[in-house]
């Protein structure tokens, strides 16, 4: 389902149920949002035929799962026209696409399995095809956990992937974010190593802002497990060092966030809570001042917005 709001985050609506066109039973998940260059608006989803026992990650092939698209060129209205599903590539894209500096369109894009599985999909014709790029991946099974990777454009040039993982370093009991980095377009990487951020195996999010700055946000519980304290921390030197920290919400099983840059500066972001409890999505918006003082410094900022809460029972008979 989308939900979308005309009052900047006030109010609520259902306005899309996304339908596949195809035999079930079906599995649909992980949607990405994301305007591109032009505007239009893409709505990306993973997609698996499921049999009558095969609903565990134990008995997936990966050749089932794949990613699939529609797109509106009128997002702004409240009931925008949508094109028909469309098979994008075969995996999964939690992740928002990367646009650099040349006008290339990567697309980072899991397969959950094999040697390379952190993969990177292209598009040289704005969408119209797809192809394969480049992939990497970790040397040690034991490392992987969804990956979800992310990859930003660095002011040298080169590309820096990051990816969910139980990437560890120095036989500390703490878990990082792994990293790879391509100098030639995303075509070859370096293999996944631990980076110097440390995070639960869970998904975060970075992005360049429009100022330049990198905007992270992650879990940063005291324990260094849990999914609490989501927090966003900025970097003026492309990752190298974090500075500020806001909290946007210390509560537990708080997780998976997603965020866009309004025109006016202003940070828009989503994320879930206790997926089996409160079933809630909520949004914060906040602002690059807000992050480095490390507190609401706008009557603008708001915190814990509720967005959805989930009222079905998934395990009725």
């Amino acid at each position: 389902m989308l939900t979308t709001s005309g009052d900047d985050g006030k109010s609520w609506q259902t306005v899309l149920v996304l339908d596949p066109d195809s035999d079930g039973p079906l599995r649909a998940w992980d949607p990405c949002l994301w305007h591109d260059p032009s505007g239009k608006l893409w709505l990306f989803w993973a997609q698996e035929r499921m049999g009558p026992v095969d609903m565990g990650h134990n008995k997936r092939g990966i050749g089932t799962i794949a990613t699939f698209a529609i797109t509106t060129s009128d997002s702004g209205k409240a009931a925008p026209e949508w094109s028909k599903p469309r098979l994008v590539s075969h995996g999964v894209m939690l992740n928002k696409p990367t646009v650099t500096s040349k006008g290339q369109w990567l697309m980072p894009i899991a397969t959950w399995g094999g040697r390379l599985s952190d993969r990177v999909v292209t598009t040289p014709d704005q969408g119209a095809t797809f192809t394969e790029l480049g992939a990497t991946g970790s040397p040690d099974v034991n490392t992987r956990a969804a990956d979800e990777h992310i990859i930003i454009e660095r002011k040298d040039g080169s590309l820096w992937m990051l990816v969910r993982g139980n990437f560890r370093r120095d036989d500390k009991p703490a878990t990082y974010i792994g990293e790879s980095v391509s100098r030639d377009g995303g075509k070859t990487w370096t293999d996944v190593v631990p980076s110097t951020i440390p995070h639960p195996i869970t998904r975060f999010c970075i992005r360049r802002l429009a100022s330049g700055r990198l905007l992270l946000v992650r879990n940063n519980p005291p324990d260094g497990k849990t999914r609490s304290h989501l927090t966003a921390f900025l970097s003026d030197d492309d990752g190298k060092t974090w500075k500020g920290g806001l909290l946007i919400d210390d509560r537990d099983q708080v997780s998976y966030p997603d965020l866009v840059q309004a025109g006016d500066g202003s940070v828009y972001l989503i994320y879930d809570r206790e997926r089996r409890g409160a079933r809630e999505i909520l949004m914060a918006v906040f602002t690059e001042k807000d992050v480095l003082e490390g507190k609401p410094t706008s009557t603008e900022s708001r915190m814990r917005v509720l967005v959805n809460r989930a009222t079905g029972n998934r395990f009725a008979k």
